[in-house]
């Protein structure tokens, strides 16, 4: 499997791993300097905005994935969720593909696969044919929830067998050894899987996966923008938990948080209100699509509604480049990850795009723009 980090992104370039940090992967002192170095990436949602289609919100997300190439952003995932009104990434799989080929440099992947929603043998074949048709540019990034209700999850495996948290950890080096060939309690060959190996990453919310990503050498991306409270208990933990492994030295963590940068506080703050409603429509029961800024702003938010988005919100990055900076560069040395990935639920593509190109100006080291490789 290649090494998730260190690569320049090119199909066919070596890829070395990373240095070891001062201090069990935290900043070494002079943090102001070392949040220039670390490599920034986005996760997108094809979010569906009211009014359109989700054909609108995938050709969205493949302009700002070739956006974000330009920019220098080292990674561009998407996510797999089901039966939401306002997200259309619902097969991460087909849409990686479409990414893969509309870029040349960026890496393409999953925030995640939600493996308990797969078999382990199709999620081999299917990103073991984008490995081989896009060698060096696919990550694989591997949930352990559902990413949606029971019913949709049952609909989706059609059975109850794998969706259980005991069922993991088996399914996982199930998927895994499909790709290395190893798998004696499963002698299949997945072709294309075995030998084009994609990078693995699991991805969390809790310690859970944290652990588990530890006691198997994996790296580890946290869902900071969705559960904050447990971002440090989490990569001490995974930090604490990991072994080395044929694929890393040592612990790699990668912390996704929401990002809104505009040119000024106020904007910034307007444009996240379409995500703060959604957030409270589906806290609910009742998804719908993005509403506009404008509806957003007419909504009657109770107080605690206000209570509840100003706790889901606070520990993000919402504001003028100067406080995103700020709060982009306190999240880092809180949590000392090696690398940090924005994501942003924003009615107009021009706001998302805007937003990407202030964050990329806030650190032109750690979003440098890679020459396609001839």
């Amino acid at each position: 499997m290649p090494p998730p980090y260190g690569e320049s992104g090119r199909a066919g370039t070596a890829r070395k791993k990373l240095p070891g940090r001062a201090g069990r992967n935290r900043p070494a002192a002079g943090f102001g300097l070392n949040v220039i170095n670390v490599p920034l990436s986005v996760l997108d949602l094809s979010p569906v905005a009211a009014g359109t289609s989700a054909g609108q919100a995938l050709r969205q997300t493949t302009q700002l994935a070739v956006r974000a190439e330009e920019l220098g952003y080292r990674r561009f995932w998407v996510a797999e969720h089901h039966n939401m009104p306002a997200i259309a990434s619902s097969a991460p799989a087909v849409l990686i593909a479409h990414l893969a080929a509309a870029t040349a440099t960026i890496r393409i992947g999953s925030g995640g696969v939600m493996l308990p929603n797969h078999a382990p043998l199709v999620v081999a074949e299917q990103f073991g044919t984008l490995e081989a048709l896009h060698p060096g540019r696919v990550d694989l990034g591997i949930g352990r929830a559902p990413g949606t209700d029971q019913l949709t999850a049952l609909a989706l495996r059609r059975t109850t067998d794998g969706l259980s948290a005991e069922a993991f950890p088996r399914e996982l080096t199930d998927l895994i050894a499909f790709f290395t060939g190893e798998n004696e309690r499963l002698p299949i060959l997945a072709m294309p899987g075995r030998g084009d190996m994609p990078a693995i990453w699991l991805l969390g919310s809790s310690g859970y996966s944290a652990q588990l990503a530890g006691a198997l050498g994996l790296p580890f991306s946290f869902a900071h923008h969705f559960s904050a409270a447990n971002t440090e208990p989490a990569l001490e933990l995974y930090r604490r938990s990991f072994r080395p492994s044929r694929w890393l030295d040592r612990a790699h963590a990668m912390v996704a948080v929401a990002a809104i940068c505009a040119d000024t506080d106020e904007r910034a703050q307007w444009l996240s209100a379409p995500a703060a409603l959604s957030f409270l429509q589906l806290r609910a029961g009742r998804p719908q699509p993005l509403v506009t800024p404008e509806e957003a702003a007419q909504y009657p938010f109770t107080a605690l509604d206000k209570e509840m988005t100003r706790q889901r919100f606070a520990a993000q990055a919402i504001g003028s480049p100067d406080t995103v900076r700020r709060q982009l560069e306190g999240l880092l040395e809180r949590t000392g990850a090696d690398e940090l990935m924005v994501t942003a639920q924003v009615y107009d593509l021009g706001d998302r795009i805007r937003s990407l190109e202030l964050i990329a100006e806030l650190f032109p080291a750690s979003a440098s723009p890679v020459t396609p490789a001839h």
